[in-house]
Order: structure tokens, then sequence, then C-alpha cells
């Protein structure tokens, strides 16, 4: 693919996963993006998963011929862009490796050298120029690795961002950026807000036409909305002013509560939409609490705590700060119903949440009384 006159992809796809990093499900697949930039001096940014090395390496060949790449620029050592350095280090000996300080240190993790010989360490404002492009580079730690650099061509006006900007999905696949963009930031950047607030006030001083991420499309248009949308999830803004309702539901009487307070709510004129947290990913359900304004939380009461999923959601939202919201709840326990308690005490560590007055509690099964309760709600949520 080539992306401009002198700057190719040569990354590839994977089909074969069905877990990224262990535990995010992968539909359409993943994208491991790799590029090269052809000039006086060739550099090729970054390696892929360990499993397509053979690919990537016939991707270099089929590009450059019997030439040799002078520098492997390496923004990020997690596995899936940087298990190949070691291939590609044997196959071109004479190339030079480019990556910040810590990154060395955990190659020597990785692969028992940190390649001393035959390296050039960057950091902050460092400059590496290949003829005509020259690539001035930027610290990013935590985004979300300690090590992790960006890098700015300034002759085609690129932002190689390493992960930020990437997203869920092949290249090969046909789907909006948005969503699965959304699920990955907030499942593996999501914590680390306040770096990427720290990232974005640098990007905004460079006049960035492309985003080449490490996943996911090239972004040619339209930038601005990117970088927008970044901000706003990075400063735990919501992005509109929808109601998630999420509940987890042993016999079904939780689900009615909650699928009743949806069905209120939508006569009302509300943008909602509930999830049923045993069936429904937990990484798209967290996504989705981060997406809206307000968050309806329904739980039965289970080993005087909350359902299991419910838990795994609340202990999800909690690793990501959530913070920002109103937040309401409903209860279920025949005896002793203790669901909102624990919900409530497990988000004490989130910032800035604004509790409903209104807590429904389910004696076992949806009444009249409940349905009451359920309608005080819907009219506190509007």
């Amino acid at each position: 693919m080539q992306i401009t006159q002198d700057v190719r992809y040569i990354g590839v796809n994977d089909h074969n996963i069905d877990l990224f990093e262990g535990q995010y499900t992968v539909p359409n697949g993943m994208t491991y993006n790799s590029y090269a930039i052809i000039d006086e001096k060739i550099a090729i940014l970054d390696t892929v998963d360990a499993a397509f090395g053979e690919e990537w390496m016939g991707n270099i060949r089929q590009l450059l011929g019997n030439k040799a790449p002078d520098y492997l620029v390496v923004h990020h050592m997690e596995p899936d862009h940087s298990a190949n350095i070691l291939l590609f280090a044997n196959k071109y000996p004479n190339s030079v490796i480019v990556a910040s300080v810590k990154a060395f240190s955990v190659m020597q993790n990785f692969f028992g050298t940190d390649f001393s010989d035959r390296r050039i360490v960057v950091g902050e404002g460092d400059t590496l120029s290949l003829g005509k492009h020259t690539l001035t580079f930027i610290t990013a730690p935590m985004i979300h690795w300690p090590e992790v650099i960006m890098s700015y061509d300034s002759t085609d006006k690129i932002l190689f961002s390493a992960d930020a900007f990437g997203k869920f999905g092949a290249l090969d696949r046909d789907e909006e950026w948005i969503d699965e963009a959304r699920r990955y930031y907030i499942g593996i950047v999501g914590k680390y807000g306040a770096q990427v607030q720290s990232l974005l006030r640098k990007a905004i001083a460079l006049d960035i036409k492309i985003i080449c991420s490490l996943h996911g499309p090239v972004l040619n248009k339209d930038i601005s909305r990117y970088v927008a949308l970044y901000n706003t999830w990075s400063s735990y803004t919501p992005e509109d002013n929808g109601i998630l309702i999420a509940y987890a539901s042993i016999y079904g009487n939780t689900k009615k509560a909650a699928l009743k307070l949806c069905e209120l709510l939508r006569e009302k004129g509300a943008l909602v939409e509930a999830v049923d947290l045993a069936r429904t990913d937990i990484s798209e359900a967290t996504a989705k609490a981060f997406q809206h304004k307000k968050l309806v939380l329904a739980s039965s009461t289970y080993n005087a705590g909350v359902f299991p999923p419910m838990r795994e959601f609340l202990d999800h939202l909690t690793e990501r700060n959530f913070q920002n919201r109103t937040v309401a709840l409903i209860e279920n326990g025949s005896w002793a119903p203790m669901a909102a308690k624990v919900m409530s005490g497990t988000l004490e560590k989130c910032k800035n949440l604004t509790y409903a007055e209104t807590t429904v509690t389910l004696r076992s099964a949806v009444n009249d009384e409940t349905i009451k309760s359920l309608e005080k709600l819907a009219d506190e949520l509007i």
C-alpha cells in the first residue's frame, strides 16, 4: 500500500487470532502495522507479531529487492510489534536499531541483547534524518507502556503514533473506525488519560495530515475529528447524554426491571441501551459506559455481594478511572439485598460520580411497587 510517494505500508492482517492480549474478542481480526520510508536512507518502522515474521520479511523484500534498510525504528516494545526485531537484525546485520533507552532495556529482556553495537537511543525532540524526510521523536510514556515513543515526519506531515489512534479489526474488513477504536482505547489505554492528555498537547502543535498507527487503518481525512475524540476519551468526558443500563441477572427478574426502566426511558425520549453483562463482551460494555453520560447498574445479590458478571464489570470500570458520570442503582435480593451497597462501595475510588436519589430494590420479582420506583428513577435520569 502506498501512503505517500516515499512511505509504504508493509504490515499484515491476522485472522487467526481469537483474543487480543489474551482477553479482547476480535471477530474481525487484527492488523499489525509496519511502515517503510524510502529515502536516501531507508527506515523500517516497527515489526509485527511473531506468527507473521516471514510474511513481514517477505513484504520488505518485495518492496526493497536487494536493498538493505538502514534503520529499524521501534516505537513500542509490546510483542505484537517487536517480536521480529531479532529476525530483522540477523537478516540485515548492518542496519541500526533506533528506539528509546527504556525500549533497549526491554529488548535485553526479550532477546538477550540490547544491540549496544548497532543502536541509536532517541528521546524527546531528537531527530533522525533520512534525506528529505526527517523524523522527530516524541516521548509517550504509559501510552500504554513506559518505553513508547512516536515520531513525526515533517515532510509528509505524518504522525507515526504507536498504539494511539489504533483499533481492533483487520484492514480487509470494512467497518466504522469509532466503535472498535473506542473499545480498543478504553480497554487498553483508558487508565492513562493524563498521559494521553499530555501527548495531545504536543500533537496539537504539529501539522498532522496523516496518522499511521500500529493497529487499524491509516487515517488521512478528518484528523481533527480523531484528535477531538481522543481528547474526549482521555479527559473522561461523555460523548453524549445517553444512558447505559448494565444488568446482571440470575433468573431473569433483575433483567425484567432493567428492561422496564429502558422502556420507560425510551418513552421519555432518552437515548438508552441495555446490556446483559453475562452475555455481552465485557470490553464492549465498558466502552459503552464511557461513551454515555449516565450509567444504571442492576444486579442480583450473590453471596452477600453482586453477581460475578457485575463484579467483573465494576473492576473494568474502576481500573480505567471511570469518572464524571451519573450513576443509578437497581438491586435484587430475596432476603438480604446487598448489591446496591456493594456496587456503590466498589465505585468509591472513582472520581466525580453523582448518584441518583432513587435506588430501586426488588424483593425477588418485579411488582407494582417496583414499577413505581422505576418510574421515579426514570424521571430523575431524564
